[in-house]
C-alpha cells in the first residue's frame, strides 16, 4: 500500500501546495485561471498532439478503450438524471447536474498526472480518447439538458447543442486531436526544434494544472451541506468505473471487439473513478446550482484521495 501512496500522495500534495499558496496570499484565486488557461490552451493541447502524432494509428484508435469509457459514461448519465428525477423528486436542472457530476471526469487536469505516474506508456493516448468523449459527447450533451430544463422544453436545447458544436471546432484540444491523428496518419514526424517545443509544453501539464486546481478550491465550504452531495461523490468515484467495467465485459464482446489490454482496461477505470471535472461549478453557475455543484466537488477531491488509492490498489494486483 506504501507504493500506491508514494504515487498519489505528490499528486494530493501538488493540489495542497496550490491551495495554501492561494489561501496564504502568494498568488491571488483569480491567478489559478491563468494557469488554467495555460494549461488548457497549451500544455494539454501539446500533450494530446506528442501522444497522437508520434504513435501509428493503430495504437491510438482503441475502439474497445472508445465504447467502454463512452458507453459507461452515458450509462452513468442516464442513471444519474433518473435517481434525481424520480427517486429523489429534483426538478430536471438539479437533476442534469447531478447527472454530470456522476458521469465526467477530470481527465485532464487530475487522472493524466495519475496516470503519467501508474500507466505512463498508455497516459497520453487514455487522455486523447477521453478529449474525444468528453468534448465531442458528453459536455455538449449534458449542456444541451441544461438548456432545454431552463427553457421548460421549448425546443432551445438543439441550439445550444449547435453552439457547443461550434465552440468544439474552436477547442484547442480538440484541434490537438485532429492535428495529432493527422499526423500520426501521415506517418511524416515533425521537425526535431518543432518537437522540442512541443514536448517542453507538454511537460508542463501535470504540475501546473494540479497546482490550480489547488488554488480553484480556495473559498469553497464545507460547513454545510456536505452530506446531501454524498451520493453524487461515490456515485462518480464508484458508481462510473463500475459502469465503465460493466460496459466493458458485457457489450464489447457482444460486438465482437477484442478486449482491451489490462494496461489500458486499468487507464480507463482510473479516468472514470476520478472526481467530476473542475469546472462542473463554473458550469453550474449560470443555471443556478454553484454552491451544490462546489460542495459536490471539494469532498469528492478529498474523498478521492481514498477511493484512488483502493482502485490503484486493486488494479496492481488484478
Amino acid at each position: 500500500m506504501l507504493d500506491i501512496l508514494a504515487i498519489t500522495g505528490p499528486i494530493y500534495l501538488v493540489v495542497l501546495a496550490g491551495y495554501l499558496a492561494t489561501r496564504f496570499g502568494l498568488f491571488a484565486r483569480a491567478d489559478m485561471r491563468v494557469f488554467g488557461k495555460f494549461v488548457v490552451s497549451l500544455a494539454l493541447p501539446a500533450l494530446i498532439f506528442n501522444a497522437l502524432a508520434t504513435r501509428r494509428l493503430a495504437e491510438v484508435l482503441r475502439p474497445g478503450y472508445l465504447l467502454s469509457y463512452l458507453g459507461g459514461s452515458l450509462l452513468m448519465l442516464a442513471l444519474g438524471y433518473a435517481v434525481g428525477r424520480r427517486a429523489i423528486g429534483w426538478n430536471r436542472m438539479r437533476s442534469t447536474f447531478l447527472a454530470m457530476g456522476v458521469s465526467c471526469s477530470n481527465s485532464s487536469f487530475i487522472g493524466f498526472p495519475i496516470l503519467m505516474l501508474m500507466l505512463a506508456p498508455v497516459a497520453g493516448v487514455a487522455l486523447g480518447l477521453n478529449v474525444i468523449v468528453e468534448n465531442l459527447v458528453m459536455l455538449p450533451l449534458l449542456l444541451a439538458m441544461a438548456e432545454s430544463a431552463r427553457d421548460d422544453g421549448s425546443g432551445a436545447w438543439h441550439q445550444v447543442l449547435r453552439q457547443s458544436l461550434r465552440r468544439l471546432a474552436r477547442n484547442s484540444m480538440v484541434i490537438a486531436v485532429v492535428a495529432g491523428l493527422a499526423v500520426s496518419l501521415s506517418g511524416m514526424p515533425l521537425p526535431q526544434p518543432l518537437a522540442r517545443v512541443v514536448t517542453l509544453f507538454a511537460q508542463a501539464s501535470g504540475s501546473v494544472s494540479l497546482f490550480a486546481i489547488g488554488g480553484t478550491l480556495v473559498g469553497l465550504s464545507l460547513s454545510t451541506g456536505w452530506q446531501r452531495v454524498l451520493p453524487i461523490v461515490f456515485g462518480k468515484l464508484l458508481g462510473h468505473p463500475l459502469a465503465v467495467l460493466l460496459v466493458s465485459v458485457t457489450l464489447l464482446p457482444l460486438l465482437g471487439i477484442a478486449p482491451m489490454a489490462p494496461e489500458l482496461r486499468a487507464a480507463a477505470l482510473l479516468m472514470a473513478a476520478m472526481p467530476m471535472l473542475s469546472i462542473y461549478p463554473i458550469l453550474a453557475q449560470g443555471y443556478g446550482e454553484a454552491d451544490r455543484s462546489a460542495t459536490t466537488l471539494l469532498v469528492c477531491m478529498v474523498v478521492s484521495f481514498f477511493t484512488l488509492s483502493g482502485w490503484m490498489w486493486l488494479l496492481r494486483d488484478a
